[in-house]
């Protein structure tokens, strides 16, 4: 048996092939697509307007922040905004007296044109030991005054000072995200820019994603390139990347696709808003011509990348306004929220603007999509397995997030040395399933472990081990 993975009692989810025996594996690893729901926030206030992007969503506690871009399209005065939510469903924009905007301090900007010329604006609440009280929410954005990304701080999540420059090398006109990563005891930061261009030229080559780390937040790495380990080489503009929160040691990222059409077919006259599209080629031929998607990546270390090219999120049904360069740009973050289902589980809620370009204010929009459901490991009606690598684990019993149709089913098997427990079959939908077996699961914690998932018309998404004792209470 080769070398054994140790996974502890951590999640693990079948989003790479990393833990998969591919030799031994028949199931088809599956992207699944987020589910377009309500709008939850109107950018309707006077210093809003079709250009509100960029939103960035942390959670504080009980509290839900938001921080987005505040501006129209045909007059880009750039704000920085602020909402907040108890539910990830109904947000508000409380009054907050910091910023004047048409001679009253009655709105909700936290940073306006009078700290720097924002382009983009991303916070985080840093949770490394030792953060001083008066840095532990952390902005990052570029300021246009003098092209460097700068790191705002503040201890309140509303109160931002301009602190300390970070890079100059990239081109910083998109999200630019950062966070603490303990598993490596350092700060990941990623940032735009572009490659295979004259390097004279800021916007000629292939918009592109670069990481750079720090143990202070001061003393950064040069910018590298993302690895996507031999992928297609195409333009990526945002990318929100943040590790995952029921499994940490993942990251997720999902860049927006920029798609720039070499001319204007016939196909354009049929797109909505082809007036607005028409117009705006006046002031560049690629804000007519350039359409934007999203797709979904992750990673186990930060800097190779599993990426998806089939598009996670597309622009959707045709409906007034979209179709634009400027659809698909999720927001930094997601929430657990309550299913609209009686009863059902709790899901995942991402969020999206809409109405990009169109002239009327902007919407942000909620997004459902299963918890940990990104990706699945999935058989049809024909049976398939899906075979792991050699594993150690700690823990009592096993959990599985799972689906299976009502004639579907799946049955688990552990072979360690001449030892193997077997499950009984396993169907339904369940985020968190006990797995019963013929046998203690505790008496192979810690022990090499091959694990076999025999599965029919069934997706599983997700596993761990823990010491949860089946029936109620824990083993600790």
């Amino acid at each position: 048996m080769s070398q054994a993975i140790p996974i502890g009692n951590r999640r693990e989810v079948f989003w790479d092939e990393t833990l998969i025996d591919t030799a031994h594996t028949t199931a088809i690893l599956t992207l699944h697509h987020p589910q377009a729901r309500d709008v939850v926030l109107m950018h309707d206030a006077p210093w809003e307007g079709d250009g509100c992007d960029y939103h960035c969503i942390l959670k504080d506690g009980d509290l839900y922040r938001m921080y987005y871009l505040a501006w129209k399209t045909e007059k880009p005065e750039i704000a920085v905004a602020y909402a907040e939510s108890r539910d990830g469903i109904r947000w508000i924009k409380p009054s907050l007296g910091l910023c004047e905007y048409a001679g009253s301090r009655d709105n909700n900007i936290i940073l306006d044109h009078n700290t720097a010329t924002f382009d983009n604006f991303a916070v985080f609440k840093d949770p490394r030991p030792g953060c001083p009280a008066d840095e532990l929410y952390k902005g990052v954005g570029s300021d246009g005054r003098d092209g460097y990304l700068w790191c705002f701080t503040s201890g309140d999540g509303i109160r931002f000072k301009q602190a300390w420059r970070m890079t100059k090398e990239g081109t910083f006109d998109s999200l630019n995200i950062a966070f603490w990563d303990r598993h490596r005891n350092e700060y990941h930061c990623y940032l735009r820019g572009f490659h295979d261009g004259e390097k004279s030229t800021q916007y000629v080559g292939v918009r592109d994603i670069r990481w750079m780390t720090s143990p202070d937040f001061r003393n950064w790495t040069a910018p590298v390139l993302l690895d996507f380990m031999g992928g297609d080489d195409y333009p990526l503009y945002t990318n929100v990347v943040n590790p995952y929160y029921r499994a940490d040691h993942m990251f997720v990222g999902f860049p927006s696709r920029y798609v720039e059409r070499k001319a204007w077919t016939p196909n354009f006259d049929q797109l909505p808003g082809v007036e607005n599209r028409k117009k705006r080629m006046a002031t560049s031929p690629r804000y007519g011509l350039a359409v934007t998607d999203c797709v979904f990546m992750s990673s186990r270390d930060g800097r190779k990348w599993k990426r998806w090219d089939e598009a996670f999120m597309r622009p959707g049904p045709e409906r007034g306004n979209n179709w634009v360069y400027g659809d698909c740009y999720p927001a930094l973050g997601m929430i657990e929220t309550p299913s609209d289902l009686p009863h059902a589980s709790r899901e995942l809620s991402m969020y999206a603007f809409d109405g990009h370009w169109g002239g009327l204010p902007a919407q942000m929009r909620r997004y459902t999509l299963r918890i940990d459901g990104f990706v699945s490991c999935r058989a049809g009606w024909k049976p398939a397995r899906v075979t792991l690598k050699p594993i150690t684990f700690s823990g009592r019993r096993l959990s599985i997030n799972f689906a299976t149709s009502a004639a579907g089913s799946m049955v688990i098997r552990l072979h360690a040395g001449d030892r193997t427990l077997t499950s009984c079959e396993l169907f339904g939908d369940s985020l968190d399933r006990t797995v019963p077996f013929d046998g203690d699961v505790a008496a192979l914690s810690g022990k090499p472990v091959t694990m076999e998932i025999d599965m029919r018309d069934a997706d599983i998404y997700s596993f761990c081990f823990d010491d949860v004792v089946p029936g109620g209470g824990s083993g600790r």
